[in-house]
């Protein structure tokens, strides 16, 4: 699935993806870390990639849930450390929902990340939350790298799951009370599973 430009209404939590058929839905994986997610991955994944140039990687930390937008100077050179911080994760939790060991290259490519200086929040002139210093993509990614850190140490590590829809591997920490989240989205895949069970009873 590929990301699509829309932007979120305030107020509300996620990213905004696209489907296969071409409709939109909300995606919330409930970790900023997970957000980097849908951009592409490695193996049968690369073909969703949409981390080509500078620019797609401040498009997607504008969409994600830093707030306020940081306004970034990105290289190439940290795009590709972008994907390869984003295919490790992608191994990372993907090993940790099927409560598997990860492979110890991918936790030193999220730690080597997180080792690096990230974003500062600051207090702004007007009391606005801000973001102090230089924002550079490698400041962005040790953002990133040290939430996957918090999420893979910490008391949802468990929650950590994938879709339950056979064709749809995106990855969320199930943040909710009872524990029992399934989908990606109740928009999306949720939906798609009430449609199919509603048909099935019928025929």
């Amino acid at each position: 699935m590929d990301q699509s430009p829309p932007p979120l209404p305030s107020g509300t939590s996620g990213i905004v993806l696209r489907s296969y058929s071409g409709s939109t839905f909300r995606f919330d994986p409930g970790a900023l870390c997970l957000e980097l997610l849908p951009t592409g991955g490695p193996g049968e994944f690369r073909r969703y990639e949409v981390l080509h140039a500078p620019g797609d990687l401040t498009a997607w930390a504008e969409r994600s849930r830093l707030t306020p937008p940081p306004v970034l100077e990105v290289s190439d050179t940290e795009v590709a450390d972008a994907r390869r911080l984003r295919d490790a994760l992608f191994r990372v939790t993907t090993a940790r929902a099927h409560d598997e060991p990860a492979a110890p290259a991918d936790i030193d490519t999220v730690n080597a990340a997180a080792a690096h200086a990230p974003l500062v929040p600051a207090v702004g002139p007007g009391g606005e939350r801000a973001w102090a210093g230089t924002a550079d993509g490698t400041r962005l990614l040790a953002t990133v790298a040290r939430d996957a850190v918090e999420l893979l140490t910490g008391p949802f590590a468990h929650r950590i799951r994938t879709c339950s829809a056979e064709d749809c591997a995106l990855i969320y920490v199930d943040t909710s009370r009872p524990g029992r989240r399934r989908w990606c989205s109740m928009e999306h895949c949720g939906n798609r599973h009430k449609v199919r069970t509603l048909r099935a009873r019928r025929s």
